[in-house]
């Protein structure tokens, strides 16, 4: 599995803005240029985070983008489905899907929704926070913190690309 190109964009321009953490207006020709994402892209995802909810734009003098609410309340789970919709790894796990070509023969569909969601699970858990500070060293859990304070469990690692 491999994320695209805009939500691995999306994952980053939401670490640049919560790294910010509202000490300068945010506008995408900024986050454009601190996270190296192209303008236009920028442009479009912090127009499509601001629609998911997760950005709030305001106008005028001082204005711009911030983040919605905490990096902490933020998960990589929510960052990915504001770009590319919910997760799902296969055809038969997406709602309302029924093109694959083995379905009603395959013995494995009835499992594919545990695998999806221990991966939906496991980008749930690690929260933009974690993202937004420089990692520990190796051997703390990957230095993530996980995105619900009551989830006693360490987060996994999350491969993503790096800014």
């Amino acid at each position: 599995m491999r994320l695209s190109n805009l939500a691995d964009y999306a994952v980053v321009l939401m670490s640049a803005a919560a790294r910010q953490c509202g000490s300068v207006p945010l506008h995408a020709a900024l986050l454009a240029e601190q996270t190296g994402i192209p303008g236009p892209t920028a442009q479009k995802l912090v127009s499509g985070l601001a629609r998911a909810g997760l950005l709030v734009a305001s106008r005028g003098s001082g204005g711009g983008v911030r983040l919605a609410r905490p990096a902490a309340a933020i998960s990589v789970a929510d960052i990915i489905e504001a770009v590319e919709g919910p997760i799902a790894l296969t055809s038969c796990v997406a709602e309302g899907r029924h093109d694959c070509s083995l379905e009603g023969s395959c013995k494995v569909q009835p499992h594919w929704g545990v695998v999806n969601g221990a991966v939906r699970g496991a980008l749930a858990g690690i929260s933009l926070a974690s993202l937004s500070v420089t990692p520990a060293k190796a051997g703390a859990a990957g230095g993530l913190v996980p995105a619900s304070p009551s989830k006693p469990k360490a987060a996994p690692a999350f491969a993503g690309a790096t800014s």
